[in-house]
């Protein structure tokens, strides 16, 4: 069984390109960076904690849901911009925004900028579903996130959180945000990395997770915001051709 406590050391830095060599890469002890091959130079992926992760590509820092206070971004670069997916406090904390943004411009959803200080709302933009826009003149697009399931529709419903959908030169990177498999989803097609979260009652569930990996066939997937869900399925069930990449996203047994 491959749960957050069983996570064991293995490879980290696999450009795009090496996919072929393994469908499920594990994690080391510790978030490091793995990079990924683009049009237009590597972009690195920090895994940070449960939902946070930074992106980094041709001079700039993409900051996603970063919570938990600043020290914990004390050894990555300070974020040129800031994504927020949605009002949570496990995605949105103010005092950390505060402490980390400096002059870095936000892109979030309605309720969060809504709940932005006057200083932070300043320097933010609202994306709906639906919606595309650019930041850091990077181009984004704000993908339905939702839960599906009856008994989950009070912890996301219909038309408040966003995923992200980021174009880095030729590469598509989706971060799902809390949702469930959704139409919206499905349909996405090129996608070169995608962050899905799956864990209950609150996201999908690893099983969701492979159905709904193996219609819209990402390259490379990141399960993040887990918790203690078993991830075997995702060693097991995914489509060839797909490389799922368990990274250590609670370095501190959270």
């Amino acid at each position: 069984m491959v749960t957050r406590r069983s996570i064991i050391a293995g490879m980290a830095g696999l450009p795009f390109a090496g996919l072929a060599a393994s469908r499920f890469v594990h994690a080391q002890e510790s978030p490091i960076p793995d990079l990924i091959s683009t049009s237009a130079g590597d972009l690195v992926i920090h895994p940070v904690e449960h939902a946070s992760l930074v992106l980094e590509w041709d001079g700039k820092a993409i900051y996603v849901d970063p919570v938990g206070g600043a020290d914990l971004y004390a050894g990555l670069p300070a974020p040129s911009a800031i994504l927020i997916t949605h009002g949570h406090g496990d995605h949105f904390d103010v005092p950390t925004l505060e402490a980390i943004a400096g002059e870095a411009p936000l892109l979030t959803n309605g309720a969060v900028f809504d709940q932005l200080p006057a200083a932070l709302q300043a320097k933010a933009t609202a994306l709906a579903n639906g919606e595309a826009g650019t930041i850091l003149d990077i181009p984004v697009r704000a993908i339905a996130a939702h839960n599906t399931t009856a008994d989950r529709m009070g912890y996301h419903p219909v038309g408040v959180g966003n995923g992200y959908v980021l174009t880095f030169g030729d590469t598509n990177i989706y971060i799902a945000g809390d949702t469930e498999p959704h139409e919206d989803m499905l349909a996405l097609r090129d996608i070169a990395v995608a962050f899905l979260p799956m864990n209950l009652p609150y996201t999908m569930t690893p099983d969701q997770a492979v159905a709904a990996i193996n219609i819209f066939k990402p390259g490379i997937v990141y399960p993040y915001h887990y918790g203690d869900s078993d991830l075997s399925p995702l060693e097991t069930d995914i489509d060839p051709g797909v490389e799922v990449r368990l990274r250590n996203w609670y370095p501190n047994g959270g």
